[in-house]
């Protein structure tokens, strides 16, 4: 009987802990689980408060019509489609007049109606995008406000090796590199390769700035450094910048591009040469040509060949719309048969090397589309493709030291640049500034 009490109150203890053990426990993960469960609910409400932004409004809680500006569109009649009355659109367009033309709109270009839900008449804002790098928002909320945003681009150099199979067009299109960059690559190599006659097998290396915005590839900037080999050997060029001159120079230090370009207009060719004893076309009689024609596209741009003061641009019967520019003493050129005028040529003008004048046309006598470019020396009318014309400027020697150093950086960069078995590559590299066009 005593042994029987004894163990009882054993017993009693022993099941007391374990009960005591099993409702700690229970309490921890019950403990665990309501944390875990307001973890979640703070980040559920975390998740909540991120908010997808375009054009400066909230996606989620405002309706957005995208569309394109078509033929025969014109701004007026899309604001009163969307539910804007007549008064307020003479007051957009006189206000936007300050920031963007609204008559200025082009085919093609995008544009976003902004209404607080799809059932609204009315918008409470208009986003137009005259190209890819800014946006105007016409802003209707309170009181009508215009603005020019410009959007952040982020520029990224890259480099590339490429081999001439057919074309420098298809060679670049492989290595996903936009032909864009083909005008930067005549710039820098001008004076060492004529990219009027590539050849199958010619190899390039390539230093060049992507742009993009929001991640999205968007064009091309500067080319930084290029090399080109051709039978004649391998040429570099380099983007150097000396005070607030930039410009392109070979291994030596000397300008790629010459004092003259070799034509006025780019990747034409000559339909007529300077000749004496030409047969006229249109007047049906031997007349001397005394320019150089290159035919090109109607509307192709006509830049001027070297800097120079524009002495003409007027209109004749025989040379139709013309410009005439004096470079210097010795020098001048003149440009025959455009379609129209560039926006601010006239005499009296100072224009760059490379500066679009005017556009190609068939004005005057003129059997197509071309620009008949004509030559001065001294007064007299000249054939330039035989002239030995003056060198650019050389770098100064005081500068020579400091370019050096830059080359040979560069140098390294581009000698890195290897092909692969297939025969190209594209590298990117690292981002290199942020900037506002």
């Amino acid at each position: 009987m005593k042994k029987s009490t004894f163990k009882i109150p054993r017993l009693k203890r022993r099941y007391t802990q374990i009960f005591y053990t099993f409702l700690v426990a229970g309490m921890l993960v019950l403990a665990h689980r309501v944390d875990e469960s307001i973890l979640n609910n703070s980040a559920d409400e975390e998740v909540a408060t991120v908010h997808t932004y375009q054009f400066g409004f909230n996606v989620d809680s405002v309706h957005i019509h995208r569309d394109v500006i078509r033929k025969n569109d014109f701004f007026g009649a899309i604001l009163n489609k969307n539910g804007l009355a007549q008064n307020l659109i003479l007051l957009l367009e006189h206000e936007s007049k300050k920031v963007f033309n609204i008559r200025n709109i082009r085919e093609g270009a995008k544009y976003h109606v902004i209404k607080k839900n799809e059932c609204d008449v009315k918008p409470i804002a208009l986003i137009y995008e005259p190209d890819r790098y800014k946006y105007v928002i016409y802003d209707f909320r309170d009181s009508l406000q215009v603005r020019l945003i410009e959007r952040e681009v982020e520029v990224c150099e890259a480099e590339t090796y490429g081999k001439i199979e057919s074309t420098l067009w298809g060679a670049l299109d492989k290595q996903k590199v936009d032909p864009a960059i083909i005008d930067n690559m005549e710039d820098a190599l001008s004076g060492a390769v004529d990219f009027y006659h590539t050849q199958k097998g010619d190899e390039f290396k390539l230093i060049y700035e992507n742009k993009f915005i929001d991640g999205e590839l968007v064009g091309i900037g500067k080319l930084i450094a290029a090399s080109y080999t051709n039978e004649s050997g391998t040429s570099h060029s380099i983007l150097y910048k000396i005070n607030d001159n930039e410009g392109y120079f070979d291994n030596e230090g000397r300008p790629a591009q010459r004092a003259f370009l070799k034509a006025p207009v780019k990747f034409s060719r000559i339909s007529s040469r300077y000749n004496l004893r030409r047969f006229h076309p249109i007047r049906g009689k031997t007349i001397p040509h005394l320019g150089t024609d290159y035919a090109a596209p109607h509307g192709t741009p006509i830049r001027t060949v070297s800097d120079g003061v524009i002495i003409a641009a007027s209109y004749t019967g025989g040379n139709g719309n013309f410009v005439k520019v004096r470079h210097d003493n010795v020098y001048e050129t003149q440009y025959l048969h455009m379609s129209r005028f560039e926006k601010g040529i006239r005499p009296g003008v100072r224009v760059k090397q490379g500066q679009t004048i005017g556009y190609v046309g068939s004005t005057g006598l003129a059997t197509g589309p071309h620009v008949c470019f004509r030559f001065w020396k001294n007064g007299r009318q000249i054939n330039h493709l035989r002239e030995k014309l003056p060198a650019a400027k050389p770098m100064s020697k005081e500068e020579l030291p400091s370019y050096y150093e830059h080359r040979d950086k560069i140098l390294t960069r581009l000698a890195q640049i290897r092909s692969t078995e297939s025969g190209n590559v594209a590298a990117q590299s690292q981002i290199s500034e942020v900037i506002n066009p």
